[in-house]
């Protein structure tokens, strides 16, 4: 068993009594709330009437995998209680500001200029609880003259960083797509620290905070190598096909299963792994003629080398591969489906992938990417349905009855 797993009974989730208010929707600003949740947090999720977020029902989509589970929900609604308030209602605000004269942070990714109407923007949200925690994520930044533009990941993280341009497998075809929510749950992480960084600020200083990212800037920040090259006055290379790659063993071959084997030994260690690289393929060019036995002339004879390696590659099944590389010290991966990454026994020994309670369509979730040593994360809890937890939440906040029913009448609250 792994030690992180083996110590996580020693302490409570570190989050443990912090309320959190998720008013967003889609990804990037509440998958940052879901992590928050992960550390122990109670995360109250205030979403609409009716349809609820909008993210709840995206997994029919066509080209997204079918399932009768929804999984994207599954996700990022997990160990969340749901609130259904129409925040479009005066009512409906004062309940929302009730919720936050109690809460330790708010997270939103709504468009800056919809949050005056619904009452939720910061300069009023201070007043009512000066040590709040305000945290925003926005398209392309909150200023500037695309600040009110729309952005999904796939313009404002992948396509406009450069990283949809890099990731393209042939430098003659269509640029590679990204993902689902790929981008919103990387900029989820750098919002979270944020988040963390400002309760520690206000730990120091006994006051909230506006905290905030981009998709943009979190794009920037993943592919900041080659944008940091650009700042340089760098050339960029031109991208080539895997045929005549720029090294032939820092790329991808097609074994005899028809699965793909990645391999990476890097320039500095060539000189030593070769060796041993030529023995396992069992390739007597590889192992003797003088085009293949240096860096730079098996750079220069890129093209041939990586024909050897496909005639290599083909005869042994992928998982026959990773047999025979294990223990070498080379640097190697069967390329994953998802499939097998929902199978990874590795992930499940690190608490990667952990057991979802009360969700027969989903016995696993994958958890937030990082753990502290001798800390418990919070089991991770089935995700709620639109106003679950409307009625409770409102009598934690000490509206009776009558109260509550009256509101739901007036299709204030669901």
């Amino acid at each position: 068993m792994s030690e992180p797993h083996d110590l996580a009974a020693q302490m409570p989730p570190i989050f443990t009594g912090l309320r959190v208010l998720d008013v967003g929707s889609f990804v990037a600003g509440p998958a940052a709330a879901t992590l928050l949740g992960d550390m122990g947090a109670d995360v109250i999720k205030v979403e609409p009437p009716g349809l609820g977020d909008p993210w709840r029902h995206q997994f029919q989509r066509p080209e997204l995998p079918e399932s009768d589970a929804n999984y994207l929900w599954l996700l990022t609604g997990r160990s969340k209680r749901s609130v259904a308030i129409d925040l479009k209602s005066a009512p409906g605000q004062e309940l929302l500001h009730d919720l936050v004269a109690s809460a330790d942070v708010l997270v939103t990714n709504l468009p800056l200029k919809v949050r005056p109407r619904l009452g939720i923007e910061y300069e009023v949200l201070r007043k009512i609880n000066p040590r709040l925690v305000y945290a925003s994520i926005t398209g392309y930044g909150e200023s500037g003259d695309e600040r009110d533009e729309a952005s999904f990941d796939t313009t404002g993280w992948w396509a406009r960083s450069g990283m949809m341009d890099q990731a393209r497998p042939d430098p003659d075809g269509p640029p590679a797509k990204a993902p689902a929510a790929a981008g919103d749950q990387m900029s989820a992480i750098s919002l979270y620290g944020a988040i963390v960084t400002a309760l520690y600020q206000r730990q120091i200083s006994g006051k909230g905070s506006y905290v905030g990212s981009s998709l943009l800037a979190n794009g920037a920040w993943q592919n900041g190598c080659y944008l940091q090259a650009a700042l340089c006055g760098a050339k960029i290379r031109p991208l080539r096909k895997r045929a005549n790659a720029w090294n032939p063993l820092n790329t991808q071959y097609r074994c005899s299963d028809e699965r793909w084997f990645s391999i990476t030994i890097s320039p500095s260690q060539q000189t030593r792994l070769w060796p041993e690289f030529a023995r396992i393929m069992e390739n007597k060019l590889l192992q003797t003629e003088a085009r293949f036995q240096s860096y730079e002339s098996r750079n220069k004879h890129n093209a041939e080398l990586v024909t050897e390696l496909d005639h290599a590659f083909a005869k042994h099944s992928a998982a026959q591969w990773r047999k025979r590389f294990k223990g070498t010290g080379i640097v190697v991966s069967i390329v994953a489906r998802c499939e097998d990454a929902a199978q990874d026994e590795q992930m499940k020994a690190n608490d990667i992938l952990v057991p979802m309670e009360g969700e027969p369509l989903a016995p696993m979730t994958v958890s937030g990417p990082f753990f502290i040593k001798g800390m418990a994360k919070r089991k991770a809890q089935r995700a709620p349905e639109v106003g679950q937890h409307t009625d409770a939440v409102l009598r934690e906040q000490g509206l009776s009855d009558a109260q509550i029913d009256s509101l739901r009448q007036a299709k204030v609250i669901q």
